[in-house]
């Protein structure tokens, strides 16, 4: 044994591939209904993964994957959001 733990994976709701949770971004919502990022991954409340790619949040906001998943109205702001969010995260 290495000690080494195995990084955890997680599936993209919009793309259906399994990647690191690192690799993605966590969207909650809360027992009262509210939509957010969860950049920490700690929140508590249903939680749904999406790549960090504009591909697949496109995808997500085109299809309304998340709120589907979520079973909440997902606002324009949250995919905006991500997209910012993504954007940040590419190596320049």
């Amino acid at each position: 044994m290495t000690g080494k733990r195995k990084a955890p994976l997680r599936k993209c709701i919009a793309t259906n591939e399994m990647k690191e949770k690192k690799e993605m971004v966590r969207v909650v919502r809360t027992k009262e209904g509210e939509v957010s990022i969860d950049v920490t991954g700690k929140k508590s409340g249903r939680g749904a993964y999406l790549s960090k790619n504009k591909d697949a949040i496109l995808k997500a906001r085109k299809k309304n994957i998340l709120a589907g998943h979520l079973q909440a109205k997902v606002d324009d702001e949250i995919y905006d959001e991500l997209l910012a969010l993504v954007e940040a995260s590419q190596p320049q």
